[in-house]
């Protein structure tokens, strides 16, 4: 991440409180719906629906709030699907699942902690850009 990333412009207060909201809705709704990932990638969604016409700012905020937990959607839920064949089904718990978990665990606690800064720094106005999704979301948003 790098919060020192430059920005076309000055963002204002209203801006920098949407912006920093895109990523605390993810933050939310992991508390809300813990065990199932899809209901991160819903709340981002619908934030991301809701200011699709909002300043640039904002925009660039909520779509690469989405992309992070977009792709966090798939490693989630792969997770959960073979957990739940492990519980429920023929399955037993091998070497591979362990490290799959692990490696979830490690991606979850990364993102979690990404998030937090960048909620916190976004609400300062300070432009944050993650590593891949910054300049994913360069390339779909546009001023």
């Amino acid at each position: 991440m790098n919060p020192q990333a430059s920005f076309p412009y000055t963002p204002n207060e209203y801006e920098c409180e949407k912006a920093s909201t895109s990523y605390l809705m993810s933050l939310l709704a992991m508390i809300a719906g813990l065990p199932l990932p899809i209901i991160n990638l819903i709340a981002t969604v619908v934030f991301f629906l809701q200011h699709r016409k909002a300043s640039y700012f904002i925009r660039w905020h909520c779509i690469q709030a989405l992309l992070s937990q977009f792709s966090l959607f798939f490693f989630n839920s792969v997770g959960f699907t073979w957990t739940l064949s492990i519980l429920f089904g023929p399955q037993e718990i091998s070497n591979s699942y362990i490290a799959y978990e692990i490696m979830i665990i490690i991606l979850n606690i990364s993102e979690l902690a990404g998030t937090i800064f960048s909620a916190s720094a976004v609400r300062k106005g300070k432009h944050v850009k993650w590593w891949f999704y910054g300049e994913l979301t360069d390339l779909i948003c546009k001023a």
